[in-house]
């Protein structure tokens, strides 16, 4: 499977991890209400070529990272990590620049929650959630074969 943009190819996962990816990116399309940019590339018919429009793809990683940081929910976080990870290596790699929000000591949601844990949040502050994704990316970006 590759997912290519332009004539670059940025990852070439095994078919296992790109169709898992994809199904994740559906979840997410659907929990931001972003698409992703990421459609049916220049092989139209083969859907092991999937072409990533850089726009698209950056208003959805961008939304995707904010919201990421900001849930202060930790199973939310929990599962969303690795993917978001993913998602965050995969623009660094198109050269789409992805800022982490601004962290503020003892800011767990960064804005209007969403999703309330009870009881309460272990996290503390964004920060830790901004540096755990900041690791996690760059550890994927090692392991996403190109």
């Amino acid at each position: 499977m590759n997912f290519d943009m332009g004539d670059e190819t940025l990852w070439e996962p095994s078919n296992g991890a790109g169709r898992l990816f994809l199904r994740q990116v559906e979840v997410f399309e659907a929990e931001l209400k972003l698409p992703s940019g990421i459609g049916q590339g220049k092989h139209w018919g083969d859907p092991d070529t999937l072409e990533v429009d850089p726009a698209a793809y950056a208003e959805f990683v961008r939304g995707l990272v904010t919201w990421h940081c900001r849930t202060g929910h930790t199973v939310i976080l929990a599962l969303s990590e690795g993917f978001v990870a993913t998602a965050l290596a995969l623009a660094r790699r198109a050269d789409i620049e992805v800022p982490m929000p601004e962290t503020v000591s003892g800011d767990v949601s960064g804005g209007v929650r969403h999703d309330i844990q009870a009881p309460g949040n272990p996290q503390g502050t964004t920060a830790a959630v901004v540096d755990a994704l900041e690791t996690r990316a760059r550890e994927m970006d090692h392991w996403m074969a190109r």
